[in-house]
């Protein structure tokens, strides 16, 4: 080896010609840079709290969805075999307990852990080499798996399952545009959409209504697979938030928990890669819920999605930095709304004037919040209109509840959890190391809240 190429020596050689490269500087001299963040007074270009009427809604439970999964190399005579586990989590936060045991002048931690509730969703998948009996392939055996999975899933005993959840986003998804192919190599033919398990007409080959997601797609069959589990758990996360919804709609005596119940998810209120056809039919169930509950009881649901990491929150750092490089350049409990020009302009590049960030994959509108204790928030709220979802104008009308919002996240985030908030944090551990593996509590916690509403 020469001097030039060993690393701990002079420079490496092959990265120092790939940086001198004409080729290199000719391309840098094409790219766009953009300038420097010009100064701007914030105070004029947010919403203060101060500036919202704050309702008179107070809520009651705070509901936070997160997920994680793992890999796992296990040995069955193949090489790299693997299989991934993955766990969605969903924490219940009963607010009035919470604000009971605030009064006292000593919080005992272990009544402090009863306000959460928590329940599990835990799945086994396969990939690479691994293929179950009876089934031809990993990725058969894959697709096998996430059927059954969403069919055993269920919040209470007697609704309706993940799987008739999904059934109902199925039946509004978006015709037209290309057709996915049967996921059967020998077979050319064009999937044919149903619901539940039945046989392609071409080949004959077994197809589950779960395999509209394309989520076997990602099964890498030569390696390992984390970008399929990560869109499984993705994927889950966003169903087990409209099979909440569905479930305490169709429990009448539950339904007006709905009022008082506020929902958190990790990441953006978006759907990607293969599943990203949920997002319009999620969008419409969102609308329908919605209608229903703020015409029974005059208020919209509250559905927030915080994002941890990310190019928004790295841009929402930048503007808050001064040029001496100090923080506080944006003002405490103030919101900035985000319109579509101003990402495209500033955080997601793109000129082409028909461009609309997310707006097929979407179903809330982002903002920048500074908390009262001086911590930033990058949000989703979810929208249930039109209007509300127009991003050309960013006005406070088109954020649902806004003033609501900005308080809890004002009690919620802290220090303790950056870029996130308490609910989440616990959703996270939960999902990270899961203490109540398929335990169903929402039925508890629907009876628990229904009796602290009848008593105040």
């Amino acid at each position: 080896m020469s001097e030039g190429n060993f690393i701990g020596g002079q420079a490496y050689e092959p990265l120092r010609r790939l940086l001198s490269d004409s080729k290199i500087q000719a391309m840098q001299a094409e790219i766009r840079i953009k300038s420097s963040i010009k100064e701007t007074n914030w105070s004029e270009e947010t919403v203060h709290l101060d500036e919202l009427d704050v309702s008179d809604i107070k809520s009651k439970v705070l509901i936070a969805i997160d997920g994680d999964y793992s890999k796992s190399i296990i040995e069955n005579g193949y090489p790299g075999a693997e299989i991934g586990y993955i766990t969605v989590s969903t924490v219940a936060i009963l607010l009035n307990k919470v604000r009971e045991l605030e009064k006292e002048e000593f919080i005992d931690p272990k009544k402090f852990r009863e306000t959460e509730k928590t329940s599990s969703i835990d799945s086994l998948f396969v990939g690479c080499n691994v293929v179950l009996q009876g089934e031809q392939s990993a990725t058969s055996s894959m697709r096998k798996i996430l059927y059954k999975e969403l069919y055993k899933c269920h919040i209470f005993k007697d609704s309706e399952s993940l799987l008739d959840t999904y059934h109902t986003l199925l039946r509004e998804r978006p015709k037209g545009g290309r057709a996915p192919k049967c996921p059967y190599d020998e077979c050319e033919a064009d999937y044919e959409f149903s619901e539940g398990e039945y046989l392609c007409k071409s080949c004959g080959g077994k197809l589950y209504s779960t395999d509209a997601l394309r989520l076997h797609e990602l099964l890498n069959n030569s390696g390992t697979s984390g970008e399929m589990y990560g869109q499984i758990k993705e994927t889950f996360k966003k169903l087990q938030l409209i099979h909440i919804l569905r479930t305490f709609e169709q429990h009448p005596k539950y339904f007006s928990l709905l009022r008082e119940m506020v929902f958190f998810m990790e990441g953006p209120l978006a759907v990607f890669s293969t599943a990203s056809w949920l997002a319009r039919p999620i969008r419409k169930e969102l609308e329908r819920v919605n209608d229903k509950v703020r015409a029974e009881f005059g208020a919209d649901l509250i559905i927030l999605g915080i994002e941890r990491t990310g190019n928004f929150v790295k841009h929402f750092m930048d503007i808050d930095t001064k040029k001496d490089g100090t923080d506080n350049n944006f003002p405490n409990q103030s919101a900035f709304l985000l319109t579509n020009s101003y990402i495209k302009e500033h955080i997601v590049y793109n000129e082409n004037p028909h461009f609309v960030y997310l707006n097929d994959t979407s179903f809330g509108r982002k903002f920048f919040y500074k908390t009262k204790g001086g911590y930033r928030v990058v949000s989703s709220v979810a929208t249930f209109s039109n209007y509300q979802s127009n991003t050309d104008t960013a006005f406070p009308a088109q954020f649902p509840r806004l003033s609501d919002v900005l308080v809890l996240l004002d009690k919620l985030v802290s220090s303790r959890y950056e870029n996130s908030i308490t609910p989440l944090a616990a959703a996270h551990a939960e999902a990270a190391i899961p203490l109540n593996l398929g335990k169903s509590v929402f039925e508890d916690i629907a009876r628990q809240i229904k009796e602290q509403s009848n008593a105040s």
